[in-house]
């Protein structure tokens, strides 16, 4: 580890592109740091924290499995991990190890960008999942007064998602989607089906309005089926890369304490990488 040393830790990791995404602000920035990809199983996260001080890291981020369970060995979290449940960016704030959550800022930040002014009318969301990335979307979704309708194979995890929320947020199965459709101003895939290597994801499109703006938080393919079926269907759609790189500048601007930029440069390196890696991308 060098000065200034930041992280993705998880189980497992070898998949994450954040250390490509954040060496190049690093050189770009003229930063002397460095962003290690670390694998680390469950049963030695006491032992990664219990040495954290002393080894000198400067915060990192934090994906699957551990989101939740590091919440014990941090100091501090703040208001938007504690509404949605989980941790994905670690950091030093007065001395106290602090835990916050980008997830929300990436998704919102990523629509805002290739959807400008999306919002202006928008009131109703569908959503469809019931994962940490379906809590990052309802949570930004109804930050700008959005009703949303989540969708979920397993209704009780709906369920559990919409009691946690409150007022504004609804539960429903797959087989209401159908139905949703057609007063939906966005829908929201939060699952990994139709990802590289997953399921297709099948649903019913049909209400489906041209009007209505399509997110796929998947980025391997950049282009899934259902962005295919919506452009089809002459809807605006919007990939998962921009939800990464969105999230990566808060935690970024955190640990170095300047603020990056995502540059079309940025962009083609990330999506070169995916397609080289991932046939069919």
């Amino acid at each position: 580890m060098t000065v200034n040393g930041a992280f993705v830790m998880g189980h497992p990791i070898a998949h994450s592109r954040s250390p490509m995404l954040h060496t190049y602000w690093l050189k770009r920035l003229g930063i002397e740091g460095s962003y290690e990809r670390l694998d680390i199983p469950p049963e030695q996260l006491g032992a990664f924290f219990a040495g954290f001080r002393e080894a000198g890291w400067i915060g990192g981020n934090v994906t699957v499995p551990h989101k939740l369970a590091v919440i014990p060995y941090l100091d501090a979290i703040d208001d938007d991990a504690k509404a949605m449940g989980a941790v994905n960016t670690i950091w030093w704030n007065d001395g106290a190890l602090t835990g916050g959550n980008t997830d929300s800022l990436g998704f919102m930040g990523n629509i805002d960008e290739l959807v400008p002014g999306w919002d202006r009318t928008a009131k109703r969301a569908v959503i469809l999942g019931a994962g940490g990335a379906t809590r990052a979307a309802a949570y930004g979704l109804m930050k700008r007064g959005l009703d949303v309708a989540i969708c979920n194979r397993t209704i009780s995890k709906a369920e559990a998602l919409a009691e946690q929320f409150g007022k504004g947020v609804s539960a429903h199965g797959l087989d209401a989607v159908g139905g949703l459709l057609a007063g939906a101003d966005l829908l929201v895939n939060t699952t990994s089906l139709g990802m590289i290597g997953q399921p297709p994801l099948e649903i019913d499109l049909t209400g489906l309005q041209a009007r209505t703006v399509v997110y796929d938080v998947i980025y391997a393919p950049l282009d899934t089926d259902l962005l295919k079926q919506a452009k089809a269907k002459g809807c605006r759609t919007v990939d998962g890369l921009g939800m990464l790189l969105h999230q990566g500048v808060e935690g970024f601007r955190r640990w170095f304490k300047q603020t990056p930029e995502i540059t079309g440069e940025l962009r083609a390196l990330l999506i070169d990488d995916i397609r080289a890696k991932t046939p069919g991308a």
